[in-house]
C-alpha cells in the first residue's frame, strides 16, 4: 500500500488557501493509495475562532471527496466539524469512491494550549478497515496530543497501522520523533506521523518530521522541517511475519479503557 505524506504549511483561518496549497501537494505526489494530511488542515490549530466549524457536509468534506474521487485515493485528515451541537477535532477518512469511511474524535483535548476550552473530547477508540488491492488494512487513528498517551492507543489484537496527524510545534519535536518511535516499537505496527511544516504568522512554528516507522522502530522515511510530500509503501505481510517471530504483544498486561 503506497501512502503520502503532505506535510503542508498552513494558514491560520484560511479554509480556502489551505485547501489550494494541499490540492497542488496531492497533484504533485500522483499515484499513491493514501493521502494523509495535516491535524486541522484546513484552518490551522485554533485557527476557526471567528468562523463557524464546519458540518460533515461542509465544503472542506466536499473538496476530500472530489479530490479522493479524482486521484482514485483515500484521503485522510482533521478538521473542525461541528455534530450534534459539539465542536469537535475529527479525523475523516475518505476512501478513494469519494465516501466517508470513517471518523474519530480527539480524545485528549491540548488543555496547555487551550484546546480543551474550545472542543468536546471524542469518547470512541476508532479501528476502521481500509480495503487496498484484495487486502484488508486495520488502521487505528489518532490525533497530535494523543500520542502521549499509549494506553490510548495500545494495540488490541487489532490493527496493522497507527496513523497521527499533527500540528506539532518545533521545540518539541524531538518529543514528536521519540513517542512516534516508540509507539510503533510498543505495537510491532507501522506508525505514520504527519505534521505541519512553518510558522503560521502569529509567532508558533512548526515541527514537520513528518515520519514513518516500521514494527521494529526502524525509519521508512523522515521528512525535515520544510513542506514536503514523501510516499512510502507499506506492507502487510512484514507486521505478521515480525509478530510471529517476536511474539512479544500476547505478553501485554490485560487492561480496560474507561
Amino acid at each position: 500500500m503506497k501512502v503520502t505524506l503532505i506535510q503542508a504549511q498552513l494558514e491560520q483561518s484560511a479554509a480556502a488557501a489551505n485547501r489550494a496549497v494541499l490540492s497542488a501537494m496531492i497533484q504533485q505526489a500522483p499515484g499513491s493509495d493514501w493521502y494523509v494530511l495535516p491535524e486541522t488542515f484546513a484552518t490551522g490549530f485554533l485557527g476557526d475562532g471567528d468562523r463557524e466549524p464546519e458540518t460533515m457536509n461542509g465544503e472542506s468534506i466536499q473538496w476530500m471527496q472530489a479530490l479522493a474521487q479524482e486521484q482514485k485515493a483515500a484521503i485522510s485528515g482533521s478538521l473542525v466539524i461541528s455534530d450534534e451541537d459539539q465542536r469537535l477535532n475529527r479525523y475523516v477518512h475518505v476512501n478513494a469512491q469519494g465516501q466517508v469511511q470513517a471518523h474519530y474524535d480527539k480524545r485528549h483535548l491540548f488543555g496547555y494550549g487551550g484546546e480543551d476550552q474550545r472542543y468536546q473530547a471524542g469518547q470512541e477508540r476508532v479501528v476502521y478497515p481500509f480495503e487496498h488491492n484484495e487486502h484488508t488494512w486495520q488502521i487505528c487513528p489518532q490525533i497530535c496530543y494523543d500520542l502521549r498517551f499509549p494506553v490510548w492507543c495500545r494495540y488490541q489484537n487489532d490493527y496493522e497501522v497507527l496513523v497521527f496527524v499533527a500540528n506539532w510545534p518545533v521545540k518539541r519535536v524531538a518529543a514528536w520523533q521519540h513517542l512516534l518511535k516508540a509507539r510503533a516499537i510498543e505495537n510491532q505496527c507501522y506508525v505514520i506521523g504527519v505534521n505541519r511544516a512553518g510558522p503560521d504568522g502569529k509567532g508558533v512554528m512548526y515541527g514537520g518530521c513528518s515520519a514513518v516507522y516500521g514494527p521494529l522502530g526502524e525509519t521508512l522515511v523522515e521528512l525535515g522541517q520544510t513542506p514536503a510530500a514523501v510516499t512510502v509503501d507499506l506492507q502487510q505481510q512484514q507486521i505478521q511475519q515480525i509478530r510471529e517471530q517476536l511474539p512479544f504483544l500476547k505478553d501485554g498486561d490485560g487492561f480496560v479503557l474507561q
